[in-house]
């Protein structure tokens, strides 16, 4: 399998679904963040916007081989995110390029923009790299599902649909996390914490240690058919 995690700034993917990612990763399959933007202007006061650009990009890097994925940071900048065919076709180009059976992303809703728009332009995205009369740099059509991950900042409206317990893979999620500048020194918001306490309470709800949460896209957790879902008569 191909996942693809797109976050808006580098630390979004990992932070969101991380533990999952690794735990794809570990049996075999093939994991990619996809970052939008680096997230650069959230630099402290003693770092230019452009060498923590550079500084976000190392980190993600680390993250991801602490991981065990790859990473990928488009040359978009932080808060300046905006809903356009070009941006929709660079996004699609690369879905074409890497396969994924299964995207995750932001939810639709978000006190973000960056987060909004990149859940519109993958979507928008999922139907441009699918129809074949698109030509993309000559690549072949590919359709791909996908699923919201949980961010504190994109929960309005946010009621997960899957629990994935990921208890053997959190304390590895964690010390990857730790690699990042911003989710160990935040002083407005607690990163490192609260995601390691939504990891708790999300497998308490499952029943197990940790786990992280999905949520499918408005509309498409419905169910069609002449049966109870698996028990087919």
């Amino acid at each position: 399998m191909n996942l693809v995690v797109v976050g808006a700034h580098c630390g979004d993917a990992e932070i969101q679904a991380g533990a999952i990612a690794h735990k794809y990763a570990k049996a075999g399959h093939n994991v990619t963040f996809l970052h939008l933007t680096a997230g650069e202007k959230g630099n402290p006061p003693n770092i230019s916007v452009e060498d923590y650009r550079e500084q976000k990009v190392r980190e993600s890097e680390k993250v991801a081989e602490v991981l065990g994925v790859n990473t990928i940071t488009l040359d978009y900048k932080d808060a300046e995110l905006t809903f356009n065919d070009e941006i929709i076709t660079h996004v699609a180009t690369w879905m074409r390029k890497l396969k994924p059976n299964v995207v995750i992303t932001h939810w639709e809703n978000s006190i973000h923009s960056d987060h909004i728009m990149t859940y519109r332009i993958v979507h928008a995205a999922q139907l441009k790299a699918g129809l074949p009369g698109f030509d993309l740099e000559g690549l072949p059509a590919h359709y791909y599902s996908f699923y919201h991950s949980e961010n504190w900042e994109d929960m309005d409206g946010y009621d997960p649909d899957l629990f994935i317990d990921v208890s053997e893979e959190f304390d590895t999620y964690l010390e990857a996390l730790s690699h990042y500048w911003f989710i160990m020194n935040s002083t407005s918001f607690r990163y490192y914490d609260y995601y390691k306490a939504l990891g708790t309470v999300r497998g308490c709800v499952n029943r197990t240690k940790y786990a992280q949460t999905l949520k499918f896209p408005t509309g498409t957790n419905v169910r069609k058919g002449g049966s109870l879902p698996g028990y087919e008569l």
